[in-house]
């Protein structure tokens, strides 16, 4: 007989630790395989899942990939420093620590090259890393605005940027800097370049010395 206090079953929960050995392995296979030879198959015999499992969760592997890169970008926290410099260099760092992991730089190289021909796939892009990760500048600007070093909001301009303009664009020179850096040239994103860079980006050209 059917008890009205029962709760009713929806199906089979999505297992955390399951994603995170799922996530791990995309990474190592990653690093090991190089994206054209990773497979689906791969990564659910790394795991220990069946492959059913991970198409239940990811459509294939560019889905799976992306999602395994965003994770790692979700443990990037802004820290109170006590001033924006302190707070822009120490996240810098932060992502310059994580773009010198094998698996976070091979997966991002692989899935920015892949997505240049695939419409889809840079939409997911943008959507699980460039705009979850935002959320930093939002908290540093706000931050920053609480201490007075930067002007509070003013009513909109409709001849001027607004807040989320200026959001996307600072969000675009820091993380265009550290990519460059790390990934193109190849040099170390270190406390002194972050320091500098910093200056750079608060100051201006006049800011160097």
């Amino acid at each position: 007989m059917h008890n009205g206090t029962s709760a009713k079953k929806t199906g089979r929960p999505r297992s955390a630790d399951a994603d995170h050995a799922i996530l791990e392995a995309t990474r190592a296979a990653l690093v090991e395989l190089g994206w054209g030879k990773l497979t689906m198959g791969d990564v659910a015999t790394r795991a220990g899942v069946a492959k059913t499992t991970l198409y239940r969760r990811w459509a294939g592997k560019n889905e799976l990939v992306v999602d395994a890169v965003a994770v790692l970008f979700d443990e990037l926290e802004l820290p109170d420093r006590g001033s924006l410099q302190a707070d822009i260099e120490d996240v810098v760092l932060q992502f310059a620590a994580l773009l010198a992991l094998p698996e976070a730089r091979t997966a991002l190289m692989a899935v920015v090259a892949e997505s240049t021909s695939d419409d889809a796939l840079r939409q997911r892009i943008r959507e699980a890393i460039v705009d979850r990760q935002k959320r930093l500048v939002v908290q540093g600007r706000r931050r920053a605005q609480e201490r007075g070093e930067l002007p509070p909001d003013e009513p909109q301009d409709p001849d001027g940027p607004d807040a989320t303009t200026q959001i996307d664009l600072i969000f675009d020179v820091i993380a265009g800097a550290v990519v460059h850096r790390t990934l193109v040239s190849g040099e170390p994103a270190d406390p002194a370049w972050a320091r500098t860079f910093t200056t750079l980006l608060l100051g201006g050209l006049s800011a160097i010395r």
